[in-house]
């Protein structure tokens, strides 16, 4: 079980914290010259043009609402809709629902342009014409928004050239609806757990229920995908950050096996296991996007071991009969018993699967599991990584902005009223006084690599000889607490973390009206497996369902 706010712990350091969405009397941040965002956390250009106040949630679903790439091409090709009425209809739901919520940092000025010029557009079109998405707010775009981390330090910083997986999705066809808001430098700042807020975002909150939390650093993207604010949207993972969230959203996140989808012009964290993923409403779209996705990158040299691993269309492998003859194995130590709702769910969905025609290896237990959670080598990689990737990202990227992570720390005690209000940063000062060596670093990532891959995962996966691992995402998102941090009980992330592996997560029920998710878990470059198995659950289960933004209350 995760002990939380502890230095050795997976939610130490950079994104590894889970945090609070935002309750409507604590308030959320001040604006900041220039950044684009008002006291309520949100752009200026999203109130009511007749002035008459902050928008109400909308729980009514409207024409467009829950609707799959799929459709929505379809509709397109009849003529029943095109790129500009779809764009609008999205920017008129951020300006009436993201007002409550605060999960778009920014809207892109240019998303309804980017439409029309699709609109004109003759001859082939990309997988995702016409498909607005939303990006995390650590995805360089060259273009009139900012990438900021939520930092207000970085509001001067100009990318020169869209990150690599912005390019993609342009190349595909999508329309770049804006930047979402996350946990600032992606959890980095403290070792307490503040999921979704920023100085510049404000505190994104749960749109099934507002005083709970989005859950982990892709809080944003979680959050406006299940609002429908969006078509689908990117997230980042160091561990736990497209999953958790997802799972908190009643959302499909895929985190890929790292170096199958390129990390350049994407703000960095702990290179060795960062990665770049969809989050969707459905697993068909998220196996569109990340289809999009998946290549090669020269700005990423992790990307050359996923030669002879990419597949540009990953809806081939999904089958609604899936399940049967799969062998699953069920690791129940330490990824069972932290929670009891997370637990009765996720037996419910086990026995679904068995029903659908898998069979169920229970327990398959990771041996190495115990050792993971609280592993010493995690971090020294942390901190070793962390330290010499952001000094470098820092030290290039064009702009006016602090060039280290020490300037960065003397930035934030500057503007301490704005940056420090509710989250201290801990989490970056520990960073910048760790010092280890290469070969202190060296040894701690082979330990990692060893534990979590041959003796981990897939020491379960060979003696079992299982197809992939189910296990409850992580518990019911908890109460927003921006004072002390809110509280993160367990989930199921840090193997395929340390492991670089890929993890799937689905929509698998509710607890009191809170999502809770599966976690399906293999090797490397096992995406089209977990895909299929992920899509035959689904397919199945029929879990999803639209949120309702219900109040904060007294009760659970």
């Amino acid at each position: 079980m995760r002990t939380p706010a502890s230095p050795t712990t997976r939610r130490s350091v950079l994104a590894l914290g889970t945090a609070a969405a935002a309750t409507p009397w604590l308030g959320t941040a001040p604006a900041a010259a220039g950044t684009g965002t008002g006291d309520s956390g949100s752009p200026p250009d999203r109130a009511r043009p007749d002035g008459s106040g902050p928008a109400r949630a909308d729980t009514a679903p409207g024409e467009l609402d829950e609707l799959g790439v799929a459709e929505l091409r379809r509709r397109m090709s009849e003529g029943r809709l095109d790129a500009e009425r779809l764009t609008r209809y999205y920017l008129d739901r951020v300006e009436r629902l993201d007002p409550l919520l605060h999960s778009v940092i920014e809207v892109n000025p240019d998303a309804l342009r980017e439409a029309r010029r699709l609109d004109a557009r003759r001859g082939a079109r990309g997988p995702l014409h016409g498909m607005p998405v939303l990006l995390k707010d650590l995805v360089e775009t060259a273009d009139r928004m900012h990438t900021t981390a939520g930092s207000l330090a970085l509001t001067g910083l100009r990318p020169a050239a869209d990150a690599t997986v912005a390019a993609r999705l342009r190349d595909a066809g999508a329309v770049i609806l804006g930047k979402t808001n996350l946990s600032e430098w992606a959890g980095g700042m403290s070792l307490t757990h503040h999921a979704g807020w920023s100085a510049r975002g404000g505190q994104t909150r749960n749109p099934y229920k507002l005083d709970r939390s989005p859950n982990e650093s892709s809080s944003g993207t979680g959050v406006a995908v299940a609002a429908n604010l969006c078509v689908a949207g990117i997230g980042t993972e160091t561990n736990g950050s497209i999953v958790d969230p997802s799972s908190a959203n009643c959302l499909v996140g895929v985190k890929p096996t790292v170096g199958l989808v390129g990390r350049g012009g994407v703000i960095p964290g702990v290179p060795s296991q960062d990665s770049v993923g969809p989050m969707a409403r459905t697993v068909r779209d998220a196996a569109i996007m990340l289809g999009v996705l998946v290549g090669v990158d020269e700005r990423d040299p992790a990307t050359r071991a996923g030669r002879g691993h990419h597949h540009r269309d990953y809806t081939r492998f999904l089958d609604a009969d899936g399940l049967r003859g799969a062998r699953i194995g069920v690791p129940r130590s330490v990824y069972f018993g932290y929670d009891h709702h997370a637990d009765e769910i996720a037996e419910r969905a086990i026995a679904l699967l068995s029903k659908a025609g898998a069979t169920i290896v229970d327990p398959a237990d990771i041996p190495t599991a115990g050792r993971l959670e609280d592993l010493p080598g995690s971090m020294v990689v942390q901190a070793y990584e962390i330290k010499r990737a952001l000094n470098g990202y820092l030290a290039a990227a064009p702009g006016h902005h602090p060039r280290s992570l020490a300037e960065l720390i003397d930035f934030n005690r500057e503007h301490a009223d704005r940056e420090l209000r509710y989250v201290r940063q801990d989490g970056l000062e520990i960073v910048e006084k760790l010092d280890f060596t290469e070969h202190e670093y060296r040894e701690a990532l082979a330990g990692n690599h060893r534990l979590s891959r041959a003796e981990g995962i897939d020491a379960v996966l060979r003696e079992h000889r299982l197809d992939a691992l189910v296990m409850p995402t992580c518990g019911p998102p908890a109460k927003i607490d921006l004072i002390r941090g809110d509280a993160h009980g367990g989930g199921s992330s840090t193997p395929a973390a340390l492991a670089g592996y890929p993890v799937i997560t689905v929509p698998a029920g509710f607890a009191f009206g809170l999502p809770v998710g599966l976690t399906f878990m293999g090797t490397a470059w096992s995406e089209p497996t977990l895909l299929r198995l992920a899509y035959a659950y689904e397919q199945a289960s029929g879990v999803r369902r639209a949120p309702a933004y219900r109040p904060a209350d007294v009760g659970f």
